[in-house]
């Protein structure tokens, strides 16, 4: 149903290089660049970085977060590996959680802005 999203950083450049450790695991990379934005996909861009200078660090209490799938959880755990070792903080270590309707598999970061990402790993219907 989403087709892409966009998310605001302070720092294209130290955005961009994290955004593309973290992302890898999931299967996405960058595609496109341009003076203010960035975009990581695997075949067009899904995810957007846009540039925004003058922006306060993203508030802890927002409540807003993005979820990223994941093939499976190996992925999940080096999307947080792979975000911690970039500069992120864990907002969620990787493992089991109980969703709306489903047990999943996924990991919280927060990125060098305060932008809380989380990679999942949903279970196949059997």
């Amino acid at each position: 149903m989403i087709d892409h999203i966009s998310i605001a950083v302070r720092d294209l450049g130290a955005s961009a290089a994290f955004y593309q450790r973290l992302l890898a695991p999931l299967g996405l990379r960058r595609l496109v660049e341009r003076a203010a934005t960035v975009g990581f996909g695997k075949t067009y861009p899904e995810l957007w970085l846009n540039l925004r200078p003058g922006m306060p660090p993203v508030a802890s209490d927002t409540g807003c977060h993005y979820c990223l799938r994941a093939r499976d959880e190996a992925a999940v755990r080096d999307f947080h590996a792979a975000a911690l070792a970039a500069g992120g903080s864990s907002d969620g270590a990787p493992g089991p959680r109980q969703g709306e309707r489903t047990r999943y598999y996924g990991a919280f970061i927060r990125d060098l802005d305060g932008n809380r990402i989380e990679a999942a790993n949903f279970p196949r219907p059997g």
